[in-house]
């Protein structure tokens, strides 16, 4: 069970929140809920190039718990199945069939996550939930060993003792690296093989599970590798485009009003190191790298260092972008033309997804991208101590 809200969850929030896509009839979801917790069901098609759900059917659960969901007959690309009102996903699938059957039981008590699940007529879906469900395993056996140590060290161990810990922790996660490279490798699927990066990359942004991210030469070769394969698919065309970067030309110049209403130029940052950071209030990875974000800011503000805010939020919803600003205690510069994907600096910037940033020098170059977790403080510890 455990493993199983570890999958929905991180299928809902994937790597990044991101942009649109329209769809077509033609791939088929059905099967039967046990125990449904409600009465209608939605399909979201989740674009590789973008990661943002978009509804493309729903249907009403009958009294006998049956359902049938129909979707576009596109590229290779991931499927969520959720029930109305769910915060996360029951499941997810790939569309390598035509037709996927797909039966849940949920236990009466719980109304969030299936007991359990299992898919039928779909090989790859299959090896989508085998590998999560093992990579999950892993990440439990992780957790499981550093609360060992942590109580080991509370009651005073010995410094061999606890590294004999962390040595164990490290054999695990190395372990989970070179089995995601070796998927990769032999990965004949291409919605597959880029789900298994943005969920490894997701994992190793926290710390405390000891993962080494893969570097961006190691992806765009994963990339490269598979566009060759796949030389027809638009969504591995994109994101091999987008892996080219930003990194070392000068920084695009727009102009967006802040909070209240007035015109800010990224220009007038010029001088000082800025980190441009896009974001939005409805974006949760977003919200959840806002405290890095923040801790950075404060380290480093006296040192020559500012961060611009850019927010992607909905037209309309000013009060949201403005409350999460006060939520989050982000005390910088914040602009926003409440735009959403329609903002200008979507294109400007090729942003496909974000939580996204920009780090730009005095001279206005960009001298580093896409920093998250502790890879932000490395690099500007890097530049500025």
């Amino acid at each position: 069970m455990k493993n199983q809200i570890v999958i929905v969850a991180v299928l809902a929030l994937m790597v990044s929140c991101t942009s649109k896509s329209d769809s077509k009839k033609g791939f088929e979801v059905k099967g039967v809920i046990t125990n449904s917790p409600e009465k209608k069901i939605y399909l979201e098609e989740i674009p590789m190039a973008t990661m943002q759900p978009s509804i493309v059917d729903s249907a009403t659960i009958g009294d006998d718990g049956k359902y049938v969901l129909h979707a576009g007959t596109e590229e290779a690309r991931v499927y969520n199945i959720r029930m109305v009102n769910a915060q996360y996903p029951l499941a997810s699938v790939i569309n390598d069939v035509a037709k996927v059957t797909l039966n849940a039981t949920y236990n009466k008590e719980n109304k969030d996550f299936p007991e359990n699940f299992d898919i039928k007529g779909s090989a790859v879906s299959q090896e989508m939930k085998d590998f999560m469900e093992g990579f999950n395993k892993k990440l439990e056996n992780i957790f499981i060993i550093g609360r060992k140590g942590d109580s080991l060290q509370k009651a005073g161990a010995s410094d061999s003792a606890l590294l004999g810990l962390q040595n164990e922790i490290m054999q695990i996660a190395s372990g989970i690296r070179t089995n995601l490279l070796s998927s990769l490798e032999k990965s004949s699927n291409p919605a597959l093989a880029m789900l298994e990066i943005g969920y490894y990359q997701s994992t190793a942004s926290n710390p405390n599970f000891g993962l080494e991210p893969l570097g961006k030469d190691e992806v765009k070769k994963v990339v490269t590798s598979l566009s060759s394969k796949y030389p027809d698919h638009k969504g591995l065309a994109s994101i091999k485009t987008s892996l080219e970067g930003v990194e070392g030309k000068m920084a695009p110049e727009f102009s967006l009003p802040d909070t209240k209403g007035e015109e800010v130029k990224l220009s007038s940052f010029k001088g000082k190191y800025v980190l441009v950071d896009f974001w939005a209030s409805w974006c949760s990875p977003c919200r959840q790298e806002n405290p890095t974000v923040v801790a950075a800011y404060k380290k480093f503000k006296d040192k020559n260092f500012t961060i611009l805010g850019v927010s992607l939020d909905r037209p309309g919803q000013k009060d949201k972008w403005l409350k999460a600003i006060m939520d989050d205690k982000l005390t910088w510069t914040h602009v926003s033309d409440l735009k959403y994907w329609d903002s200008p600096v979507v294109p400007l910037y090729k942003i496909e997804g974000i939580p996204y940033n920009v780090l730009i020098d005095p001279s206005g170059k960009i001298v580093a991208e896409n920093l998250r977790g502790s890879a932000l403080e490395a690099k500007l510890t890097e530049i500025l101590n």
